[in-house]
């Protein structure tokens, strides 16, 4: 009898504000800019690409690639994603 995987899409989990803060709160503990991007990108898509496509002012295909696992966005489409996803960043002294 063989094994039946199906896919695992943690944007599909991220139903409230909180949830996605906690998320990407739980990856910068990481300090790893690949898994921050791609967190970025698994909240996008939980709230809805299409509309943060019209906020940011890029287009959905830039912000998929960019927040993709391999993208590498510049600081500025960032700042846009995470103002437009609503997120607030705060610094701490360690």
């Amino acid at each position: 009898m063989a094994l039946k995987t199906i896919p695992y899409d943690t944007a599909e989990f991220l139903k409230t504000d909180e949830d996605m803060a906690s998320y990407l709160n739980a990856c910068l503990e990481e300090s790893d800019p690949a898994l921050i991007t791609y967190a970025l990108g698994v909240i996008a898509r939980a709230k809805g690409m299409t509309q943060l496509a019209r906020e940011t002012g890029l287009s959905r295909e830039s912000l998929y690639k960019a927040l993709s696992s391999e993208g590498n966005p510049e600081f500025a489409t960032v700042l846009k994603v995470i103002k437009a996803l609503g997120i607030k960043l705060h610094a701490k002294a360690a």
